[in-house]
């Protein structure tokens, strides 16, 4: 059975009237909730840590700022826009101590809660507001009348609002022009993680550089081996993104699409599912989270090694040297930043 949709007709901006809103964090999905929500005419405040470089962005936008805990003391409704890495820690020192009955807790990514790094106690609510879209395209699409489809959840409705809230929020935030659909805690944060460890992210990037090596090792032109395993890979992807698989394969040739149902089954086989399989079973036994966990309290070495690693491979400094002859395209170099909160 297909989920429900809600749109603006199902939630009511009312419910946040008369209420603070603080955003915790004014990175990619802070700002764009933040600026989102003032402009449909809720109340927000910023919450940062001390010294943040933030500070000065969120005032020039006409945003309040305190520090974290001034910020939860403030608010009605806090949304903890931090990265996962620090959520725990932001909670115990800041969030926490200023908690009281009846506040809503709000978060875009279920994994702090559904892993229990952050425990909420039973007298605030709970909820997740989750836009399928990174912070500028949600901001970008607002300002356009617009709006990015979202996820709400309730992990907890100590007040019986929580629910009313989650949708007022997705309301402001531009998220019921285009649909919002509810999910869980659990659905959202176990589907996320399998969707970029063994497709998004995770299984694209080995993908291409395996496809890349196979050519290179079978004595082709690294130049040649990266057009056709990565540079023509968005092409495909923008194609499938607006039509679906189908639609793409409308769009390309025969002799393409004769490869595509013959040949790519072959190499993504049940052999390739099954492993999939075991990825999906360690993220719902907590297996991933707790070595995820155990990484950012160790100090990230393993992780940094795989990163360091990953940049060293033939396809990045050849693909640095192909980019420089395409004028139209954004020029980004980027290495070993973390999230900005």
């Amino acid at each position: 059975m297909a989920a429900k949709v809600y749109h603006d007709k199902d939630a009511d901006l009312n419910v946040l009237k008369g209420k603070t809103m603080a955003v915790l964090g004014f990175g990619s999905q802070g700002h764009a909730h933040a600026l989102n929500l003032k402009d449909s005419g809720v109340n927000v405040i910023i919450g940062l840590y001390k010294g943040s470089k933030s500070a000065k962005v969120a005032k020039s936008k006409g945003l309040k700022v305190y520090d974290n805990a001034e910020a939860v003391k403030r608010a009605d409704v806090i949304f903890v826009a931090v990265p996962d890495t620090k959520q725990a820690d932001v909670f115990k020192n800041d969030i926490e101590p200023n908690l009281t009955k009846g506040k809503t807790l709000l978060f875009s990514h279920g994994f702090a809660v559904h892993f229990k790094t952050v425990v909420p106690p039973k007298d605030v609510n709970v909820i997740l507001v989750a836009p399928k879209g990174p912070g500028n395209i949600v901001r970008r699409q607002y300002v356009e009348g617009k709006g990015v489809p979202s996820l709400i959840a309730i992990e907890q409705n100590a007040d019986r609002q929580a629910k009313k809230i989650a949708l007022a929020w997705a309301k402001g935030i531009g998220g019921t022009r285009a649909g919002v659909i509810q999910t869980t805690f659990k659905e959202e944060t176990e589907t996320d993680l399998f969707g970029e460890q063994t497709v998004l992210c995770g299984g694209t990037s080995a993908l291409i550089q395996a496809g890349y090596e196979v050519l290179v090792e079978a004595g082709y032109q690294p130049e040649m081996a990266y057009f056709e395993c990565l540079h023509e890979l968005k092409l495909i992807v923008d194609l499938i993104n607006e039509a679906g698989i189908s639609g793409m394969r409308f769009s390309i040739s025969e002799t393409a699409k004769w490869g595509d149902v013959k040949v790519g089954p072959k190499i993504i086989d049940s052999s390739v599912k099954k492993r999939m399989k075991a990825a999906l079973k360690d993220i719902q036994d907590g297996k991933f989270a707790k070595a995820w966990v155990r990484q950012y309290k160790t100090g990230y070495k393993q992780y940094n090694k795989l990163l360091k690693d990953g940049e060293k491979h033939g396809i990045e400094k050849v693909g640095t040297r192909l980019r420089s002859m395409m004028p139209w395209m954004q020029k980004r170099t980027v290495k070993g930043a973390q999230a900005a909160y």
